[in-house]
């Protein structure tokens, strides 16, 4: 053990079940070895407030995770990140005044519509879907989401992340065709009138830069040089990529996929390369795991275990993250209406 992991030890050892640390699937191994728990970032979230004894809860994560630990703890916790600055540039690309821009366009033309908002969004995000009768979802559970509003005689709005909300409709049976690309960027999101009176799913035109990184070229060179392999892609992989695969589904789908393999088989997985890393690790001698391409989530790297110490060190105002109570109550709405589910 390196001189830092032993003082983040002690520290821990210090502070008991006062103290609660969280670490993403996609963070380094030498960081969630400090963990208490892991897991995607909704089902970190929630374990913010499930630690009763926990005054102080580290999230070694990115920034709206972060929130929303914040978000489903308890008033008398706090909830700090060791880098601050670790945000997620797909968030980033659902801005509030475009999301009410956008809300305002396709009310105007039928107000049949209601927002999905997935969890990877900022608080603020969140709260604008909370208003407007939405609810958010995670990628295990967005088929379930959108099947909420159709059953409602609704059409979804969905965002940030387009490939993620064209997946979703594509597994659900609806067709390419009735699903339309909004684009922040231009006037009416580029949408005539009459795409959007035709379409039934809206996506909107942002991406994670990890799952955006896969080919289908890379598809193919696997095919070639490995035919007896399973390939499994995360659905914030472009469209294109996931219908090549032999399964495709979120983190914990693909860890799930993974336990249950054979022995010996092959698998190839299109994901951060961290948690690809760290599945080779468990299954080694049983399996052959490799990464469709090692793609790396820069924010996720910028925790490492140096500002994990200095964070339970001197525990700096500055890192403790905070939504405001309003946009929190809000953003509440559209997390509880998607547990109700």
């Amino acid at each position: 053990m390196t001189e830092l992991a032993q003082q983040i030890e002690a520290i821990r050892a210090e502070w008991g079940k006062r103290l609660l640390i969280l670490g993403h699937h996609y963070q380094r191994a030498s960081v969630v070895a400090h963990a208490d728990e892991t897991g995607d970032s909704l089902e970190l979230a929630r374990k913010s407030g499930e630690y009763g004894d926990a005054e102080r809860i580290v999230f070694c994560g990115v920034h709206f995770m972060a929130e929303s630990a914040d978000m489903l703890s308890r008033s008398e916790q706090s909830v700090y990140m060791p880098e601050t600055g670790a945000g997620c540039p797909m968030a980033d690309m659902a801005d509030a005044g475009a999301m009410a821009a956008a809300w305002q366009v396709l009310d105007e033309r039928g107000g049949d519509w209601l927002p999905v908002v997935y969890v990877n969004s900022t608080a603020v995000i969140k709260a604008l879907c909370g208003q407007n009768g939405g609810l958010c979802c995670t990628s295990s559970n967005a088929a379930k989401a959108f099947q909420w509003v159709l059953d409602q005689g609704k059409r979804i709005f969905f965002l940030p992340d387009e490939h993620l909300g064209a997946n979703t409709a594509y597994d659900l049976g609806i067709a390419d065709s009735e699903v339309a690309i909004y684009d922040p960027r231009q006037p009416q999101g580029g949408l005539s009138d009459e795409t959007i009176a035709s379409a039934k799913v809206i996506v909107w035109k942002g991406f994670c830069l990890v799952h955006k990184a896969f080919s289908v070229e890379q598809i193919s060179q696997v095919r070639d040089r490995l035919p007896e392999a399973k390939i499994i892609v995360h659905p914030e992989s472009p469209k294109e990529v996931v219908r090549l695969c032999d399964a495709h589904g979120s983190t914990a789908q693909i860890i799930d996929y993974v336990n249950a393999a054979q022995e010996g088989e092959t698998i190839v997985i299109g994901t951060e390369l961290n948690l690809v890393q760290r599945l080779a690790e468990k299954h080694r001698g049983r399996l052959n795991i490799k990464a469709l391409k090692p793609s790396v989530c820069a924010n996720m790297a910028k925790t490492n275990e140096r500002n994990l110490l200095e964070l339970l060190q001197s525990w700096p105002a500055a890192a403790e993250i905070r939504v405001d109570a309003e946009v929190a109550a809000e953003a509440r709405l559209s997390l509880e209406r998607m547990l109700a589910l």
